[in-house]
């Protein structure tokens, strides 16, 4: 991965490299898989089994964030055991309100998808698209209670990076220059 981050402009590689660019990078792979989980789960739970909108949004959300609760603490380098009030009933209080969210969207797309007449596949990338969607919006917003406060490090502050400008040779009259001869 350090190659591929050569490869950026140098401002965001740096940017990339720091703390937070470096949870921010491994919550989007946790994100990834986590909606993979959830999009297949919604597929099973709307087009195979043909759950209710609200119940198939929030089962589908709840094993994503199970996934996404796996694999989190790898994303933020946690080790041993969880602290229960800290970090565990925090994330599931977080993921609760995901999970309304995407519950409500499903019910959206079901309802999107029987107004349009869709069905099959199609039916699916409807309900599946404006799941995605939700999922989109809510990403951001977890990804900073996570950063900044559930797993934010009580001892460790990350300096904040000023802009600096680069030295300018600034005109000065050497003793070889004298103006008066």
């Amino acid at each position: 991965m350090a190659n591929l981050i050569d490869k950026l402009p140098v401002g965001l590689a740096n940017r990339l490299r720091t703390r937070l660019g470096k949870h921010f990078g491994r919550f989007v792979i946790v994100a990834a898989v986590s909606l993979a989980v959830s999009e297949f789960a919604l597929f099973l739970f709307t087009e195979v089994w043909h759950v209710t909108g609200g119940i198939s949004g929030v089962s589908a959300a709840a094993l994503g964030a199970l996934t996404s609760y796996l694999m989190s603490r790898w994303a933020w380098e946690r080790k041993g055991r969880p602290n229960v009030l800290r970090e565990t009933i925090p994330f599931w209080v977080v993921s609760a309100g995901a999970w309304l969210v995407l519950g409500l969207a499903t019910k959206l797309g079901l309802y999107v998808a029987r107004t349009v007449g869709a069905t099959g596949f199609k039916h699916f990338v409807i309900v599946g698209g404006i799941y995605f969607l939700a999922n989109c919006l809510t990403f951001l917003s977890r990804f900073l209670i996570f950063h900044y406060v559930l797993f934010a490090d009580a001892g460790k502050t990350e300096p904040v990076e000023a802009e600096s400008l680069s030295p300018i040779a600034a005109m000065v009259p050497g003793p070889d220059d004298n103006e008066s001869q």
